[in-house]
């Protein structure tokens, strides 16, 4: 029978937080590309490449995906969309339901963060988390500041329908402080969830 034990030196296994080296062999067209970025300036090292990197498979569930062209973040389907596409598509909704459309988007948004991070949006001990989230996403930069909520890069470019859809996802009543990017909003009070 044979050992199916080790019979070489013993690798000490790092403990707690230690660093340990890996070593990883690449393609001459994957090596290149590397150096490209980091000669163009758009990474500083491979290290720092491939934390980010693996940051964004966590972050985005990349385990989940099947690729090509279906990519699931929890129970919420991710699709690469232009942004273009979404205004033209919001352009189509009537103005006066921006706000309502917004709120049916934030209820629905809320349900997929709940289910893919496990968090309550509309407890608002939660909303860093939630708005990390929002912009892994690529929804834009959500800042919380005394009662003031600000939205800088916005992928949608209409006020009513962000006041919306932070109502519909956060459970508060927003005021319009900024409607313009960056987007300021004041919440003025808690209300009851709609989901």
């Amino acid at each position: 029978m044979l050992d199916s034990r080790r019979n070489g030196p013993k690798i000490p296994l790092p403990k707690g937080n230690e660093s340990r080296r890996t070593t990883i062999i690449l393609e001459k067209p994957e090596r290149e590309f590397i150096e490209s970025l980091i000669k163009e300036g758009k990474e500083p090292g491979i290290k720092p490449l491939i934390s980010k990197m693996l940051d964004i498979y966590k972050n985005m569930m990349i385990q989940d995906w099947h690729f090509p062209g279906e990519y699931y973040c929890g129970i919420s389907r991710i699709a690469f969309v232009n942004v273009e596409l979404i205004n033209i598509l919001t352009q189509q909704v009537p103005k006066e339901k921006w706000c309502q459309v917004g709120e049916t988007m934030g209820d629905a948004l809320k349900v997929s963060i709940q289910s893919t991070i496990g968090v309550d949006a509309s407890k608002q001990e939660n909303w860093s988390a939630v708005f990390e989230r929002l912009k892994v996403q690529g929804f834009g930069d959500f800042y919380l500041k005394d009662r003031f909520l600000l939205l800088k890069t916005p992928f949608i470019n209409d006020c009513e329908i962000w006041k919306g859809l932070m109502e519909g996802l956060l459970c508060v009543e927003l005021e319009t402080k900024n409607s313009m990017p960056p987007l300021v909003f004041e919440v003025k009070k808690p209300r009851l969830s709609s989901v």
